[in-house]
């Protein structure tokens, strides 16, 4: 039987598709470009003519990643849900999935550490909390939330990187929550009546391409 990638015309297409299978089933780390070339029967040449760099191809995943994440949002609050809600949600998933699955921890790991990806993230996040926690900081500057941003994504980064040998899943999302919202101002009765902690996660780890 042919292999399912050479029924697809668009390689670049292809590429993306097998990085996206190879990133969340083995790992970031794991997956080479000769890898990806030698499953799609491509040199690796035909690799970099469309992603330079391995982290070139992973930027290009976590648009698309972002993009799932905010219609998730949107979606939820189209359903009635609060946008607070469906941020800290998308929040709790991702950490609930991390502590589960190894490769897809090692994605996070390497979107937070790479600056093409982590500067993409901060970018999209930067909006994306202003329009979640803008009610809570009415006056605050571009420069002010870019700022937070750029703390909030480490708080979030340290968070994948905990294990719950180390700390208990439900106080690592209890306190990332907590510390985020207090950042932007939330007030502690509506923290603490969200009851967060106590939300069984959906997994919220989906690329579409």
């Amino acid at each position: 039987m042919p292999h399912i990638y050479q029924k697809r015309p668009n390689t670049r297409l292809q590429i993306i598709q097998l990085a996206a299978k190879l990133f969340t089933e083995e790992g970031y780390s794991n997956t080479s470009f000769s890898k990806i070339a030698k499953i799609l029967d491509l040199s690796t040449g035909n690799i970099t003519f469309y992603f330079k760099s391995k982290e070139y191809l992973l930027a290009q995943l976590v648009v698309e990643l972002l993009a799932f994440q905010d219609l998730l949002i949107e979606q939820a609050t189209d359903e009635g849900k609060s946008s607070l809600l469906a941020y800290c949600l998308e929040l709790t998933s991702i950490v609930a999935i991390c502590e589960e699955n190894e490769p897809i921890r090692d994605f996070f790991t390497a979107s937070y550490t790479s600056p093409i990806t982590l500067s993409l993230i901060r970018e999209n996040d930067t909006q994306k909390t202003k329009d979640v926690f803008g009610q809570f900081r009415p006056d605050w500057t571009d420069a002010q939330w870019a700022a937070t941003e750029n703390v909030v994504s480490g708080i979030e980064y340290a968070t994948i990187m905990t294990r719950e040998a180390d700390t208990p899943l439900p106080m690592q999302i209890e306190r990332t929550l907590n510390a985020i919202m207090l950042l932007y101002g939330v007030p502690e009765e509506l923290r603490k009546a969200e009851s967060l902690c106590h939300i069984h996660p959906q997994p919220a780890v989906h690329v579409h391409c």
